[in-house]
């Protein structure tokens, strides 16, 4: 599939800025399509791999989120900062990244328990309180891999 160019070309921004982003921030936008075709979007958690490329969430085994997934593994993943103004201007800037992939179900439970590792130590104080978590409740872990298909980034004036 070809994806759309971004409109607003100026305002794009570099691969390397999204990257800084996906690895800054602490939380994005899932969409998915839910029953019926509708679009289902919830905020989670993430960490994005540079080495790899790809973006990782954890969640349950069961609900909404995943069903709709097997039914239909698109989705489209929503990043942004929280933005910043100019001296004097009341305008709020934002960079945001728009990406379109494909999820996919980690069924290893070693890769699960990798992939918990390095979202938790992007949140977690301590590398201690990590490992007490996974030991409690790593197997109730599902992880989910995007690969990302289409990105872009935007730098956009609220003005």
């Amino acid at each position: 599939m070809e994806f759309r160019k971004m409109r607003r070309s100026a305002q794009q921004l570099s691969n390397e800025k999204c990257i800084e982003i996906l690895k800054r921030e602490p939380r994005g936008v899932l969409a998915v399509i839910g029953d019926e075709d509708y679009p289902y979007a919830l905020p989670l958690d993430f960490v994005y791999e540079e080495e790899n490329g790809k973006i990782y969430f954890h969640c349950a085994k069961v609900g909404y989120k995943l069903d709709a997934l097997r039914n239909n593994n698109k989705v489209s993943f929503c990043v942004y900062d929280e933005g910043f103004r100019k001296e004097g201007d009341w305008a709020l800037n934002i960079k945001s990244i728009i990406i379109f992939g494909k999820i996919k179900f980690i069924e290893d439970q070693e890769e699960t328990i990798e992939r918990v590792r390095k979202l938790a130590l992007k949140y977690y104080p301590t590398a201690e309180a990590v490992e007490e978590e996974i030991v409690k409740a790593g197997s109730r872990v599902q992880m989910l891999e995007l690969t990302i298909e289409h990105m872009t980034g935007k730098l956009v004036n609220e003005s």
